[in-house]
This record gives C-alpha cells, structure tokens and sequence, in this order.
C-alpha cells in the first residue's frame, strides 16, 4: 500500500477518534447549537425542507445547508426514538465530526500537493492539535462547515488563475471555486461569497490591479459567480417560489443588520478577534505569526498559496473587526489560513531554512501556560465552588455554582499535565509532540469536564423541559431567549402563543409552565396568575394558577 493511502488512512482514523466519541454526553448548548438542531427537528417533524423554522415559524437568519446535514444525521442514527442507543446532540453534532475528518484530509492532500507527505501531515495535525478548530469539530454549530467550503473555494480560484496551470483546468478550478462558494452561501447566507469576493480583489489590489491577473482570472471569476449563483438559487429561488419575496427580503436586511450594528447582542472591543484567534488558536496561532511576514520556503507553489493565505486572513479580521457583532466564531475562517501559516513555519524548522525563534518560544511557552492554567483552575472553581460564592457579586453566576455537580476531584490534573507537556516540548522544540499532547489534552477535557460546565450553567432548566415531554402542556422562558424549551420539550407543530395569552387569557387551553432567572423583574416574579413551583440553580420554575 502507498505512503499516501495510508496517511488518508491514518488521519480519517485519528479525527473519527478524536472527533467522534463522547459527542452526545452533554445537552446542547444555548443559543446556537440548540437553534440550529431545532429547525433541523422541525423540518422532520413536518416534513417541510424548503422552508427553515423556528417554533414553527419561518427563520430567515440562515440558509438550509446545515440543518439538511443535521436531518441526516438525525434521521440515519434515529436519535429521537429513546431505544436507538444515539442521542439527539450526537445528531446533531456528528456532521461537524465528519466535516472535520473531511477537514483534515484537505489539508493533507493540499500540503502534499504544494510540498510533500511530511507537510500536509504538519498541517492536518496542527488542525487536530489546536484549542478552537479541535472543539469546534465535537460542536452543532454552522462554522466549521462554512469555512471549509469557503477555503474550498479560495483554493480552487487560486489554482484557476496560477500561471502553473493550463487554460482546460483553469476553467474547472474555477467552476469548482463557485460550486464550493454557492454551497457556503447555501449554508450561512451572502457572507460567503464576501469572504472569497474580498480575498480576490484583494489579491488582485496587492498585486497593482494587474492587467495580466485580470486577464487570467476574468474566465474563471464569472465562471464561479455563475455556478455559485445557480448552487444558491437551489434554495433561494426555491424559498421565494413558496413564501414569496418576503421572507428572502427578510432574509437579506438580517445579515445587513448583522454586519452594521450590534444586532446580536455581542459588542465587543475592536481588538477582540485578534485576542480570540491569538489565544483560541494556541499552538498555531503562535506559529502562524512569523510567517504572515517572512517568506524562505523558497518552493513557488508554496509561496503562491502562502500569499492567498494570508488575505485570506487579513479580510476575515479587518472585516469581523469593522462588523459590530462580535461573536467568537466569527472569525472561526481565519483559522484555515492561521494553520497554513503554522504548517509553513514548521516545515521551514524542520527542513533547517529557518532557525527556532526565542519570540516564538516565549509565546509558546506563555500562552500555552495560560491555557493550562485555565484548565485547570475550571475544575478546581467547580470543586471549590462554597469557598468562592462569597467573593462573586454576580447573583444568577452564585446560584449557578450552586448546582450539584459531582466532580472526583481528579479532574485538574489534566490541565496540570498540560503544563508539564507545554513546558517539556517546548523546551525541546517538539511541535508536533505539543500538537499530539493538546489533541490528546482536550480530547480528554470534552470527554469529562464540559459536561459538568454544563451542569452548572443550564441543566436544571433542560431537566425541567424534558420532565415535561410528551405532556401537552405549554412551557415558556420569560425574560430572557433561549431555544432549550423547543427542543429538550420536543414541541409538537403549533404556532407559538403570545405571551399575554399565556400569562393572562382567563380560558386557556391547557396547563402552561413558565421558566424565569432569579434576576427577572420583581413585577413579573411576583405575577398574580403564576405559581412558584421550585427554585434551582439560579432558575425560577412555575406553573400558571
């Protein structure tokens, strides 16, 4: 068997067991992960896949793409029938798993392509190795689908107007280029063909307009606008044929909205991207740092696509930097082209052209520690939690510590022998020992640790969803937004009551229960129609009278 048969062997083997496993031990997180599971639920329930809902209502925020891979997974697993052994969260997080096999792959065989076996293998593991792009592959979140299909589609333009390639395979580069496009904007709207709209004009801006790249990249650019407007249109035109133009108006002054204000509700500083790829990307943001400015690999292909990398990056951190909304995995894109970079540095370390930088070293050394600290300080907070409440002013985080989690009191050691890992490899320069030991760190910590997080921060109120499954019954959250009630409630098709109705309406149809944080308006605490049935962990739990 083949060096390279292997290797595609080993790295589908290695994300299948680090991707995989312990996938549907915790609840879904609020708000994403469980949106974005619930209107995959819903279109099983009613069998609508044109048309994304939330509570049964139509969702303009995002495109179908992913919820489709989620129906899938969902359906081919049958998570929702309680003897089928499988979870819903692990429906609807196993189509990241797969994507970030799939990930791994690409990297690997675009490394061996632009260098050899040993770069792409560098490049695959320092994905699987690194803090946010290895989490974000046990996650239900949309990003990890988009950025792939997004960097699919920044590398296959790129090929379609190199000067290595002849005009045939630079028309299919480019029609490759809008296929992988359309299937971005497919799944999370017009801000993927942005992304790689931005990428090439910047290219071609850097390189002085150039008449010659305008000539070689004319063909394959409406190639790809073409082919990615008719890949969107499956949906869009679909959508449009069935509710009319507006909900795709609605659609189209959302992610407006969502670039121009703070329409989320995450402002943040305008450096604070830069902190969470710095940080979240640990090791191979540090890496990844020397070369966005110094070049040495001295191989043209390499260099080429070293360049396109790093517009890449500069678009995904100046544009999330300007966007208002400020959200961790907004930038989660630049990751793809942070772990190219890191890759370049190692291979030049390795192949002797570049010397190991004391700078590189220190941020290893500093961040790495500040990573393991954090690891282990979570459990201890969680272990310790009685002696700490006094110091916290915070009265919903106090009576969220106030949960029962059970812990063993082992759990800080992993972040312990993190540190010792972090200090021994880089002392010896080992970066793949420091990419093998952060794989194998967190694999652990999703495994035992974020399940307990978990407890504290919004079991008691998905217990009390599911305690009412099956119940025809109301069940509500007021005061706050969050999808947990539709789909740990497994909400049958019914279009949602107002909220008056359900507080006040002297004949309701049926019993109604109420959800609210400790920190809700007295008014509304004290509402002469409900009844407390329970406090618990910073939740307040009732029933209408």
């Amino acid at each position: 068997m083949q060096t390279r048969h292997l290797s595609y062997i080993l790295i589908t083997a290695l994300g299948a067991v680090f991707f995989i496993p312990f996938i549907g031990s915790s609840h879904l997180f609020d708000w994403d992960e469980i949106n974005f599971a619930e209107s995959a639920r819903e279109m099983i329930l009613t069998g609508n896949y044109a048309t994304v809902q939330i509570n049964y209502m139509p969702f303009w925020e995002k495109p179908p793409l992913f919820f489709w891979m989620q129906v899938l997974a969902m359906k081919a697993f049958n998570v929702f029938d309680p003897n089928s052994g499988f979870a819903p969260e692990f429906g609807a997080r196993f189509p990241n798993a797969i994507i970030g096999i799939i990930t791994l792959l690409v990297f690997y065989r675009i490394g061996r392509k632009l260098y050899n076996e040993k770069f792409g293998l560098l490049w695959a593991l320092g994905y699987l190795g690194s803090f946010t792009p290895h989490l974000y592959f046990k996650s239900g979140i949309i990003d990890p689908t988009f950025n792939l299909f997004i960097f699919l589609g920044v590398w296959y333009f790129s090929q379609s107007v190199s000067t290595n390639q002849n005009t045939s395979k630079r028309q299919t580069y480019g029609l490759l280029s809008g296929l992988f496009v359309g299937l971005a904007i497919l799944t999370k709207g017009p801000v993927g063909g942005l992304l790689w709209g931005l990428t090439v004009f910047t290219y071609w801006g850097v390189n002085g307009f150039s008449a010659s790249f305008l000539k070689d990249a004319i063909k394959p650019f409406f190639s790809a606008i073409a082919i990615a407007f008719l890949v969107a249109c499956i949906w869009f035109g679909l959508s449009i044929y069935q509710n009319g133009w507006g909900l795709f108006v609605e659609f189209i002054q959302y992610q407006i909205r969502l670039l121009t204000t703070g329409d989320a509700g995450h402002e943040q500083p305008f450096y604070y991207h830069f902190v969470v790829v710095l940080v979240g990307c640990f090791p191979i943001s540090v890496l990844a740092i020397r070369a966005l400015g110094t070049s040495g690999s001295g191989n043209s292909q390499g260099e080429y696509f070293r360049k396109w990398m790093i517009y890449l990056f500069w678009v995904v951190m100046i544009l999330f930097t300007i966007v208002k909304t400020k959200i961790v995995h907004y930038s989660s894109m630049a990751w793809f082209p942070v772990s190219y970079l890191a890759a370049y540095h190692v291979h030049n370390l390795l192949s002797g052209t570049w010397k190991w930088s004391k700078l590189t070293g220190f941020g290893l050394f500093f961040i790495g520690l500040v990573m393991a600290i954090a690891l282990t300080a979570v459990p201890l907070v969680g272990q310790y939690a009685a002696q700490l409440i006094p110091y916290i002013k915070d009265d919903f985080a106090v009576a969220n510590l106030s949960a029962k989690v059970t812990w063993g009191g082992w759990e800080q050691y992993m972040g312990l022998a993190y540190i010792v890992a972090v200090i021994a490899m880089v002392s010896m320069r080992n970066i793949r020992g420091l990419y093998i030991a952060t794989a194998l760190c967190l694999f652990g910590y999703s495994a035992v640790v974020v399940s307990k997080i978990e407890g504290y921060s919004q079991r008691a109120a998905i217990s009390f969803y599911e305690s009412l499954k099956g119940k025809d019954v109301y069940v509500e959250p007021i005061g706050f937004k969050s999808y947990a009630q539709l789909f740990y409630f497994q909400k049958q098709p019914q279009k949602p009551k107002t909220e008056a109705y359900l507080l006040n309406d002297p004949h309701l149809d049926k019993p109604a229960y109420f959800v609210m944080k400790i920190t809700a308006d007295s008014a509304m605490k004290a509402h002469p129609n409900l009844r407390l049935i329970k406090e618990e962990n910073g939740f307040l739990f009732y029933e209408r009278k």
